[in-house]
């Protein structure tokens, strides 16, 4: 233990005759793994010397928080300011780690030492001073480093901002995309004597990229449309409005239906700028004579739904969507709509609609729901059957748009 003393700073320059004295002085302390020499805040009366073992130096002992500030071995020492700061309290608290034996030096035997060797004095300054710059120094890192946390905790603050700025820029061009998008689709339906029309529309995202319309062509002739851009999103709705607005152009010359989608397909695909494609539906409606005369572009085929409950699927012919080739082929036929039947067009997110098992709607569920509604209004139809299908989806998400339009004869 003299050997351990010596190399201590602090007893360093210690004759050896006062060395022995000091180590037949000191009082050994034995601590198991896990006891604690002494608690945070606790009087400060001694100066411990590792002879065997580990301390471990804690803030928050015992606490969720505990913090493992040192670990002291085998010839460190510890509560030299107890030596010289009487009535002082211990800063933090120290646990053995491991089995362990310490060399007591009271305050008491200290005064006695420094009284026969005032050097000793010098020699405790000294090591006063050397813990304050390491202090100091550590210290000066610590807020190196904290500053350095700061700061990066402001630059992702900064940029976590812009981000929320653009995102919000973002959501606002959305919402001004959305109404740019229902300003387009009819603000009420139209009325006809001896007819009336529903429609439902329900966007898988904020904007979308069905639409629909109804609208007088020529005396006595009502223009019927729906439509599904491919892909969904501000590109689909882009799209959507443009396609829209084609045929709305050329329909209101009163062209046959397949007319009106051939020329419009020439001028989407004349530009030859988008990969996009658009599957539609349009129709006139003859109020004298009930006929339904329509063009089909790779769109889903029309359900006729008569007034003794019978639903039919009424056309399976080739339909190819428009702005994929110059030249195209278009489902195009003519059909009567029997008193009290109603004609149910819709977009392909009816059909394909899933629930939490991945179960898609299917057309025999949607033919099936349907056969409970004859003599209900155009506009209960779409009503029912949208909320039949988002009590068969559950809440799952939803994956594409989802449009309907319905006409029924008095």
């Amino acid at each position: 233990m003299k050997s351990l003393l010596a190399r201590i700073p602090l007893f360093a320059d210690l004759p050896d005759k006062e060395l022995d004295q000091l180590v037949a002085a000191l009082d050994v302390r034995d601590l198991k793994a896990g006891e604690l020499l002494f608690r945070e805040g606790d009087p400060g009366e001694h100066l411990y010397v590792v002879v065997k073992g580990q301390l471990q130096v804690l803030m928050g002992e015992g606490k969720p928080d505990e913090l493992v500030l040192n670990v002291l071995r085998e010839g460190e020492y510890l509560g030299e300011m107890s030596l010289i700061v009487p009535g002082g309290h211990r800063t933090a608290s120290v646990r053995a780690e491991t089995p362990s034996v310490l060399l007591s030096l009271s305050r008491t035997q200290f005064a006695d030492l420094t009284t026969r060797y005032p050097a000793l004095s010098a020699s405790m300054l000294h090591v006063l001073s050397q813990r304050l710059d390491a202090t100091n120094t550590a210290t000066f890192r610590d807020l190196t480093e904290k500053n350095r946390q700061l700061q990066q905790a402001y630059d992702e603050l900064k940029a976590a901002q812009a981000q929320l700025v653009e995102k919000e820029r973002l959501e606002r061009e959305l919402q001004v995309a959305a109404e740019i998008q229902f300003s387009i689709l009819p603000d009420a339906l139209p009325r006809l004597a001896g007819y009336d029309f529903g429609a439902r529309i329900l966007p898988a995202r904020q904007v979308g990229g069905d639409f629909y319309d109804i609208f007088p062509v020529i005396e006595h002739k009502m223009g019927v449309l729906i439509g599904d851009v491919s892909d969904k999103g501000v590109p689909s709705a882009l799209f959507m409005a443009r396609t829209h607005a084609l045929i709305m152009a050329e329909a209101d010359t009163g062209l046959i239906p397949g007319e009106v989608m051939r020329l419009v397909n020439g001028h989407i695909t004349r530009l030859e700028k988008s990969t996009q494609f658009v599957t539609t539906l349009y129709g006139l409606l003859d109020d004298r004579t009930s006929e339904f005369a329509y063009a089909r572009a790779g769109h889903e085929t029309p359900l006729l739904l008569t007034a003794d409950g019978q639903v039919e699927r009424l056309s399976y012919g080739p339909g190819m969507s428009l702005g994929m080739w110059d030249t195209i082929t278009i489902d195009e036929r003519s059909i009567h709509l029997p008193p009290g039947s109603t004609l149910l067009l819709y977009t392909d997110g009816l059909t394909d609609c899933r629930n939490p098992q991945g179960e898609a709607f299917g057309i025999e569920r949607i033919k099936s729901t349907l056969a409970g509604l004859a003599g209900l209004s155009a506009q209960r139809v779409c009503d029912h059957l949208l909320e039949t299908l988002r009590d068969y989806q559950q809440a799952a998400s939803q994956d594409d748009d989802v449009t309907l339009v319905a006409i029924h004869v008095a």
